[in-house]
């Protein structure tokens, strides 16, 4: 009798706290656990630096990004392999965002990237507890891939002067002061040379951290700091303490409100990408809304830390993947390396060089660069590929205020969806010699009978379609004077809502006042529960009804039967 409230009352508690619900460890597994969640660690630590300088935060913050944002997230996620920490286009919007209010690296921009973490944070854990991750989901493929390319193409090109030695020098600076640093451009070429093969040969390998090592090693061994070289430089021992970043004037959050949103929306783009491989490979459905509320708790974190906003790494994922982690517990390692080397390896990055932390920038996101995609998309809707370009233009040439690039690509694709919904396909039906209905011009059929007109929608019958398919029966009345009947086969019809039904209404009432009889076939329950609640479909001499195509057909004497195929026809395309 106590079990069932017992069961009862855990699956609540797991729901909220999904932490209850991991595996008991054993031996086996840890050992296991451990080997991948210190790959793990080992890779994003020097990712997390880079990734701060990309930010424009003090570059320890990026390491307290990758402590207790991956921690609290993966406690309450849903996904149990999401590497969560700092990601290239995370850090990309927040230093574009904040360009225009603040210096790079100084307390008030420290202050405002803060706010933006914690702003982007509670727009997430507020969407995951009610629900609403579907309204993220607006975010189609094209302009997704449009502002990632675009995106990538800008964190390269802000690379391209600490990369080739110029660190410290804008563009328009190139050509002044002393001549370009050569050792720096070996170190980033060398670099990028050394990540690619990694990646390449030996995926498994933390060829990240393998780089750092070994380029912080032959820079102390040349004296590259005491030569004016750029190099990491010391940085803070210790683990993060609280940090608030004080109040902040009503203009100020006004600005980041929309930058906010966008880090929301990317943030759990890139959630998207990894959970989906993640449960597809654990053979579970992926909960969005609980992984909004993980990602949004550690966005919380990071900013609580005095960090920026973090989010879940594809490429990270996928090494969690490949080196064989099976649950959350892998995590709890690469958390237990990044606080082992917060505590005791600080130092030791001092001689790292910042062209070394330009190349794992760039190797990250020229994987994103993908010109071959748009060429795909082309050939499959040229519609789309061009909201793509114009996405990846628009983010493009709105630097660094980027985020209007997905917000035009947004629009660009709402207003793509509208506008196929405003004008929906209805054509003139014919029995084609398979015994389906379809396209009687397209397949060149004859009519149904000379004074029918029979016509399918394939849409809703919503505020969007009603008018098309009204003008579409009026258009065939004024142009047929001798129709006796039209016929509306309504199988793809799945809801009618207020609008639609007015529409039928008067469609009733115009076919009336011409005696033309109206005839409908395969109307779906919702749709049909909606227009007889109208008081539309009450039995008249002038309208019949239908179950299906082939009733309808033979009513009207039409051999419904193919030679070829001896089953009732259904509608076809």
């Amino acid at each position: 009798m106590s079990t069932q409230p017992q069961r009862l009352t855990r699956d609540r508690l797991v729901r909220w706290l999904p932490f209850l619900d991991w595996p008991r460890p054993d031996r086996a597994l840890l050992l296991n656990e451990a080997s991948a969640g210190i790959t793990v660690a080992l890779m994003v630590i020097p990712q997390g630096v880079a990734y701060a300088a990309l930010a424009g935060m003090p570059l320890i913050t990026g390491v307290y990004a990758a402590l207790f944002p991956a921690l609290i997230a993966v406690m309450f996620s849903s996904s149990a392999r999401l590497s969560v920490g700092p990601t290239a286009l995370t850090s990309l919007l927040v230093g574009a965002s904040l360009a225009p209010l603040a210096i790079p690296g100084s307390r008030e921009w420290v202050a405002l990237a803060v706010w933006l973490t914690l702003l982007s944070g509670l727009m997430q854990l507020v969407l995951g507890i009610g629900r609403f991750g579907w309204l993220l989901r607006l975010v189609n493929s094209p302009v997704l891939m449009g502002f990632t390319q675009g995106a990538a193409v800008l964190i390269t090109l802000s690379q391209l002067p600490a990369l080739l030695g110029f660190t410290g020098r804008t563009y328009t600076q190139l050509l002044q002061g002393p001549p370009p640093d050569l050792i720096a451009i070996a170190f980033g070429l060398g670099g990028i040379a050394m990540l690619w093969a990694g990646k390449r040969f030996l995926p498994r390998v933390p060829t990240t951290m393998v780089l750092v090592a070994v380029s912080a090693a032959l820079s102390a061994a040349i004296g590259y700091a005491l030569r004016g070289g750029a190099v990491i430089g010391a940085l803070p021992s210790g683990l993060p303490s609280f940090y608030w970043p004080g109040s902040i004037a009503p203009s100020e959050l006004g600005t980041l409100l929309l930058p906010a949103f966008l880090i929301t929306l990317v943030s759990f783009l890139e959630t998207a990408s990894s959970a989906k491989v993640d449960n597809a490979r654990s053979g579970k459905l992926w909960n969005e809304n609980q992984d909004l509320i993980g990602q949004g708790l550690g966005k919380l974190a990071s900013g609580l830390t005095g960090s920026f906003p973090t989010s879940s790494s594809f490429s990270r994922s996928a090494i969690t993947l490949y080196a064989g982690a099976k649950t959350q517990w892998a995590t709890l390692f690469s958390v237990a390396v990044v606080a082992g080397a917060l505590l005791w390896a600080m130092p030791l990055l001092f001689h790292v060089p910042q062209a070394v932390l330009a190349s794992v920038v760039v190797t990250a996101t020229l994987g994103l660069m993908k010109p071959k995609a748009f060429v795909a998309l082309w050939r499959i809707s040229r519609i789309e590929a061009a909201i793509a370009v114009a996405t990846f233009v628009l983010t493009i040439a709105t630097a660094p205020s980027i985020y209007w690039g997905v917000l035009g690509g947004l629009l660009a694709a709402l207003a793509h969806y509208m506008y196929r919904h405003l004008h929906p396909r209805i054509i003139e039906v014919g029995l084609h010699g398979d015994g389906s209905l379809r396209d009687r011009h397209l397949w060149r059929l004859p009519p149904l009978a000379s004074d029918l007109y029979a016509l399918r929608m394939d849409a809703e019958l919503d505020f969007a379609s009603a008018s098309t398919l009204e003008r579409a029966i009026t258009a065939a009345l004024a142009e047929r004077p001798g129709l006796t009947d039209v016929f509306l086969f309504a199988h793809p019809i799945n809801r009618v809502d207020i609008t639609g039904a007015e529409a039928f209404g008067n469609i009733r009432r115009l076919l009336a006042s011409q005696g033309v009889r109206l005839h409908i076939a395969g109307l779906k329950l919702p749709a049909q529960q909606v227009l007889e609640r109208a008081g539309l479909l009450a039995p008249s001499p002038l309208l019949f009804t239908y179950r299906t195509d082939a009733e309808a057909l033979a009513a009207l004497g039409v051999d419904s039967f193919s030679p070829l195929n001896p089953e009732p026809a259904r509608a076809g395309s």
